[in-house]
């Protein structure tokens, strides 16, 4: 395994503890609300289209691309929160939909975007740790349970929070007690979706420092939920990036955030100085409607290679209008669904 950063200690990567499979998630959007209420049919969006991937135990992966491309609905397929209408989700080889869900979501842990939101502001800190605990039914000294897990989670000494409310707290604290309530039920992963974007740029760095020592220290797989390409230098193993609900790279952190082969990731490290490189495309437009996505490469409308003429002067253009394309490794772990790519990296 090739670790992002220097300072991210190396972890043995076994087996998958987690694998995605060819999962779909469709949603009616708001034409195809208007339309069933008419009694018609329309398309609906697809918001999850085809996504494959793994987590291997003590390894983190980056989640990457921007709002609406389908990161946080995946997230919430991973969790058994919405049903995939194809496609399927393991848990050390079991299919999530067979399994005991009770016994995964223990096992399974989010942690979500907004601490604020995801704490209960009429419960005190104790009382948030030891919810799990209680609803799981964990054996043991509930007590010593929850002192642990907040002393995991940096918040030391633990008796100091135990009668404090989610509005005495900081940004930081409060997403610590997040992550504790996690802690607390011994997860084999943590799936977090965006961790530190509400939290201020001071706090960042000690929640991603947080999570790092969780992996070294108890070998537990994260999940990291990001539109920070910037974050997933510093923290990650692996980087997978989407887009319109496909992913359209994915390799180990430093082969993509160094050596992109998509334009879409190219575009995006266009903000991020850790990964270097310049001249890069600005990323222009929106992605397109969810309920009509383009045929052939589903970005292609934004495509700088497309817009600039490259593409017709390497002869590939139709292909990215036309022709629709799946992921192809074209380096030692490293996939991408790209026609241009293909031809700078052919396959062996």
């Amino acid at each position: 395994m090739t670790t992002a950063h220097p300072d991210v200690p190396a972890v043995a990567v076994d087996a998958p503890v987690l694998e995605v499979r060819d999962v779909h998630v469709n949603f009616a959007g708001r034409q195809g609300l208007i339309a069933s209420i008419m009694g018609k049919t329309a398309p609906s969006a697809r918001a999850v289209d085809g996504v494959d991937f793994s987590l291997a135990k003590g390894e983190i992966v980056a989640l990457a691309g921007e709002s609406g491309c389908g990161k946080t609905t995946l997230a919430r397929a991973i969790m058994g929160i919405i049903k995939p209408e194809k496609g399927d989700v393991l848990h050390e080889g079991t299919s999530i939909r067979t399994g005991n869900i009770r016994d995964y979501r223990r096992r399974v842990q989010m942690v979500f975007q907004d601490p604020t939101a995801a704490l209960n502001p009429r419960k005190t800190v104790y009382e948030l740790v030891a919810e799990g605990l209680r609803v799981h039914k964990v054996p043991g000294n509930e007590e010593e349970q929850v002192a642990s897990s907040l002393s995991r989670a940096g918040l030391r000494p633990p008796e100091r929070f135990y009668l404090q409310y989610p509005h005495e707290l900081s940004g930081g604290q409060r997403q610590r007690v997040v992550i504790a309530g996690a802690l607390a039920l011994d997860p084999e992963v943590i799936v977090a979706d965006e961790p530190v974007s509400s939290l201020d740029a001071s706090v960042r760095g000690e929640i991603l420092k947080l999570l790092m020592d969780l992996r070294a220290d108890l070998q537990i797989s994260i999940l990291v939920i990001t539109h920070d390409l910037g974050l997933a230098w510093t923290i990650a193993d692996r980087v997978v990036v989407m887009y319109l609900g496909r992913v359209v790279e994915s390799g180990p952190t430093e082969d993509v955030l160094l050596r992109p082969m998509h334009p879409y990731t190219k575009a995006l490290l266009d903000v991020v100085p850790e990964a270097g490189g310049t001249d890069r495309p600005i990323l222009q437009g929106e992605p397109p409607d969810p309920t009509r996505i383009p045929d052939g490469c589903r970005f292609h409308l934004r495509c700088p290679v497309v817009a600039s003429g490259r593409a017709a002067e390497l002869g590939i253009e139709d292909r990215c209008r036309g022709e629709d394309l799946a992921l192809r490794e074209l380096g030692e772990g490293h996939l991408a669904a790209c026609y241009e790519a293909d031809l700078q990296y052919p396959q062996s």
